[in-house]
């Protein structure tokens, strides 16, 4: 449909999925793979920019390309706009029957990795030949790229209307463009929910298994507290996120994000009144954009503001439409633990 994002995978046969619903598997195989050369070269991209490690360094690498897609059991999903086949590379993914919730319908197979590292490969101007080097020395496209998850939500007011934010020409990515709220959990806020001190260069793979659940309640809270910083609506006037699936950008390096829906409490007048009182993160965007429902629910490429939209928007409407979840009125919730 559109050659900046596709589908990796949708959850449509059960109209979302709750956290409750979702597991992680942390593993240091779902790393990148690295080499002397590709340390200097990611070390020099940093510099190139003047970015330093520091507080929200650390990410989480979502594995699902390169390792095959998020497990599940019993029952094939279907997949949308993807390269995905029963017999290619990714393998095939299935899922249990709605009924079952005795234990997670799917578990996402997450990394480490860091923001550097994400500049230095996926962001990089040497993205296409890292890829062709995976390809030959691992047989694996994608195996020498960070592939941060990022998060994303389709925000609906009361009123049935979807929140878009206007990107700021200074931002390092789709300057201008109509984006969704959004951004990266964070292995270090695992620690903090927990009551834990550390720094990005202390956070370990041991670590965080030792929190499969605190890590599955970060994924899930960060998309509600990217709301709250960027549009500065109360995460106590949200429903509990809802997701909806992953996107791939394409802009860079097939980049993935988990893409939520969120439902809000308060209209789009009331929302559109707290954002211009400015969030944490008021600098990101210039302008609040409302579409209705139905509106949403029918863009498409052929569309007029198609083309004002950044890759990430694009990825969370196509699955906005296919997973069409139910809207929730539950607007409480649960404490980041």
């Amino acid at each position: 449909m559109d050659p900046e994002v596709s589908v990796l995978f949708h959850c449509a046969h059960w109209r979302g999925l709750q956290d409750s619903q979702v597991g992680v598997e942390l593993s240091e195989r779902y790393n990148r793979k690295s080499d002397s050369a590709l340390e200097r070269h990611i070390k020099h991209c940093q510099q190139a920019e003047g970015t330093q490690t520091g507080e929200g360094d650390a990410l989480w690498g979502h594995s699902a390309l390169r390792n095959g897609l998020p497990k599940t059991e019993n029952e094939e999903i279907t997949q949308q706009n993807t390269q995905v086949s029963p017999s290619d590379e990714h393998g095939k993914c299935k899922g249990n029957a709605v009924e079952y919730y005795d234990k997670p319908l799917l578990i996402l197979r997450l990394g480490l990795t860091s923001y550097k590292e994400y500049l230095g490969t996926n962001w990089s101007c040497q993205a296409a030949e890292l890829r062709q080097r995976g390809q030959t020395e691992y047989k694996d496209p994608l195996a020498l790229l960070a592939q941060p998850l990022g998060v994303g939500a389709i925000l609906c007011t009361s009123d049935d209307q979807v929140v878009f934010i206007r990107r700021s020409q200074k931002v390092a990515e789709a300057g201008g463009l109509l984006d969704i709220p959004g951004g990266h959990p964070e292995p270090k806020a695992v620690c903090e929910s927990l009551g834990e001190t550390v720094s990005e260069e202390q956070i370990t793979m041991e670590m965080m298994q030792r929190r499969p659940s605190a890590v599955v309640a970060e994924l899930f809270f960060s998309v509600s507290a990217e709301i709250r910083d960027e549009v500065n609506v109360p995460v106590s006037v949200l429903g509990a996120p809802v997701l909806l699936g992953v996107a791939l950008n394409h802009t860079s390096a097939g980049r993935p994000s988990a893409e939520f829906f969120v439902s809000c409490s308060l209209t789009s007048k009331e929302v559109q009144e707290l954002y211009w009182k400015g969030g944490a993160e008021a600098n990101e965007s210039t302008d609040v954009v409302f579409l209705s429902r139905a509106e949403a629910l029918q863009l498409s490429s052929s569309s007029p503001l198609w083309s004002e939209l950044c890759p990430s928007a694009k990825g969370a409407v196509l699955l906005y439409q296919t997973v069409n979840p139910r809207r929730t009125h539950n607007t409480t919730q649960q404490a980041h633990t």
